[in-house]
């Protein structure tokens, strides 16, 4: 049962949206659409109200930019990045980034189902009725699986070149950060990368933070500003800095979990850069304890 209530608009309105939303999927289920000329043709229009052609020869700057064959992404100069998935992708991420900058990505009428269309050419699985609000980044976006049901609001940054899962009604709040690769804290360039886990209907809550490698299991949460770097069992409410779990939510006995922390398979880690391709090992000791 949902808090929500229904909001409606003109439906001359709504009808042309719902034409521009069945445009953009049947462009993008069609093998033939080069999607670079697609975002830039859409991006022209949404951003300076003409045709990409007319734009680049009153505005050449302006227009290259649009094409995201003339940009890169930060994504681009990881060793981790597998540049054919991210070459298939890349132009959907910088509609959809760009998108949000518009009139078109801050109306949650139109902007959230444009999402749900990109989502579905860009992760690695979708399901029904996913709910992304403005300004949400992926590292590649290709590592998203997202389940049914989902719910990622403003500003969020999903780090999934690791991989990320979000199982059936989870829940990532305003400003949460999730990551899916870590560093030595010895050596930089020394990344690893563990796919990170979040339960079914677990809630990820404003500002907090999720590290590589972490299981959020079923029906838990994360709260406010917290820090994890382990995992919660189901039903389990971690809080602080780094998260411990202090509080369960007081739920029927006898059932049955999606993702379990306990049982849940644990990504061992796989290492990003060839020049570092050993596990690294503990490089830190506690403060104010001798070295041994």
């Amino acid at each position: 049962m949902t808090w929500l209530k229904p909001v409606n608009i003109e439906s001359n309105a709504q009808d042309t949206f719902n034409a521009f939303i069945a445009d953009l999927e049947a462009r993008l289920a069609d093998p033939a659409t080069e999607r670079p000329v697609l975002a830039r043709e859409v991006l022209a229009q949404a951003m300076y109200g003409r045709e990409y052609g007319q734009l680049a020869a009153d505005a050449p700057l302006a227009a290259l930019n649009l094409d995201s064959r003339n940009i890169t992404f930060e994504a681009e100069y990881y060793m981790a990045t597998d540049t054919a998935k991210f070459e298939a992708v890349k132009p959907l991420l910088w509609l959809w980034k760009n998108l949000d900058l518009t009139p078109i990505g801050q109306n949650p009428v139109l902007g959230i189902p444009v999402r749900r269309v990109l989502a579905g050419h860009i992760f690695k699985r979708v399901g029904r009725d996913f709910k992304c609000w403005q300004n949400v980044e992926f590292s590649v976006g290709y590592n998203m699986d997202v389940g049914n049901d989902v719910v990622v609001h403003r500003h969020v940054l999903l780090d999934d070149i690791g991989g990320i899962e979000l199982h059936d009604g989870a829940s990532v709040s305003d400003y949460v950060n999730i990551y899916s690769h870590t560093h030595s804290v010895l050596d930089g360039p020394d990344v690893t990368l563990r796919r990170t886990v979040i339960g079914r209907g677990a809630r990820i809550t404003y500002h907090s933070t999720v590290l590589a490698g972490s299981i959020i299991s079923d029906d838990a949460m994360l709260a406010t500003h917290a820090l994890l770097r382990a995992d919660i069992p189901p039903h389990g409410i971690a809080m602080g800095v780094p998260a411990k779990v202090t509080r369960f939510k007081v739920r029927p006995d006898g059932q049955e979990y999606g993702v379990d922390a306990r049982t849940y398979p644990r990504d061992t880690g796989r290492k990003a850069n060839p020049q570092f391709p050993e596990p690294t090992p503990n490089q830190t000791r506690v403060a104010g304890k001798e070295e041994v």
